[in-house]
């Protein structure tokens, strides 16, 4: 039998078709790996996360109030008991995220599993529940910077699953979100300005009431809502130190010139430029001292 060999061309040709083809032909659904602790949710499946980032809730200082009442309604979760959604709202950096991660590295071995969702997603949340519902663990859905904008109607589905019958018969699943929005859709000035008839224009809303209300609505639907604030610098140079002496490290007066100039540099003072800042004086003492030993 005669051997035949395609041109290289013409494999590069199919090659570069195949890719193409790959491309744009949806992923192959693959059964979800349950021994992981955490999840994201990507091209409608539960992609695995198997090594999540630690944190720490010791780690995470002046939010006791927030932390109290997030763990009190993660136990009851937990244990099967009654427990709300929860929308954390607040200002950038002041450990909204942090502390539902921390949540999954303090509770991981009690059966909880963390799912990350982006907003776009927030659709697919009742094919989340079917593929999870025969699961004994218990399920933080987590969407972080939830936000929409004024012609967003991407939240109507969020709402209907919060206020619909998708919790009402689910004990393993809980939504948590984060925010920088209280109200999770922009508002403007105009609508605190009382409507008169004169010169209205055609479209104008007749009932803008309603529209507000409507706006205002979806962050109701969340049983339990915690907000953040921004911090002192007495607790920012705290939070510093908490880290550099964790680090085994000494905490002086020029580590807390530098920290401040850090913060003043950055034009925030959180939890997160604390963090910030501890990881690069840790590192740059530690490198110095790997340096000093190497000689």
């Amino acid at each position: 039998m005669a051997h035949f060999e395609l041109p290289d061309d013409v494999i590069q040709t199919l090659s570069t078709v195949l890719q193409q083809l790959h491309q744009t032909l949806p992923a192959v659904h693959q059964q979800p790996d349950f021994n992981a602790p955490a999840f994201k949710w990507q091209d409608q499946q539960l992609k695995a996360i198997y090594a999540p980032k630690k944190v720490y809730l010791d780690d995470l200082l002046g939010i006791e109030t927030q932390k109290q009442k997030i763990i009190q309604n993660t136990l009851q979760f937990l244990e099967g008991l009654p427990a709300n959604d929860l929308l954390l709202t607040g200002s950038r950096g002041t450990g909204k995220s942090s502390v539902v991660r921390a949540l999954l590295t303090q509770y991981a071995d009690h059966g909880l599993r963390l799912i990350e969702i982006e907003r776009d997603d927030l659709s697919d949340l009742p094919l989340i529940q079917k593929i999870i519902e025969n699961r004994s663990e218990k399920f933080i859905v987590y969407c972080d910077d939830l936000a929409f904008n004024a012609e967003d109607e991407n939240y109507r589905s969020l709402k209907s699953v919060l206020d619909g019958s998708l919790q009402s018969g689910s004990s393993n699943f809980i939504i948590y979100a984060t925010s920088n929005r209280r109200h999770l859709l922009p508002e403007f000035m105009h609508e605190n300005t009382p409507v008169t008839k004169v010169d209205v224009p055609q479209y104008t809303e007749l009932h803008p009431q309603e529209a507000i209300e409507e706006k205002i609505s979806l962050s109701d639907r969340f049983g339990l809502w915690l907000s953040f604030y921004p911090m002192n610098q007495v607790l920012y140079v705290e939070i510093v130190e908490h880290y550099i002496k964790k680090a085994g490290l000494t905490f002086n007066d020029e580590v807390r010139a530098e920290s401040l100039r850090w913060c003043q540099l950055r034009g925030q003072r959180s939890g997160r430029a604390a963090y910030q800042f501890s990881k690069h004086w840790i590192g740059a003492q530690l490198l110095a001292q790997k340096l000093s030993d190497n000689k």
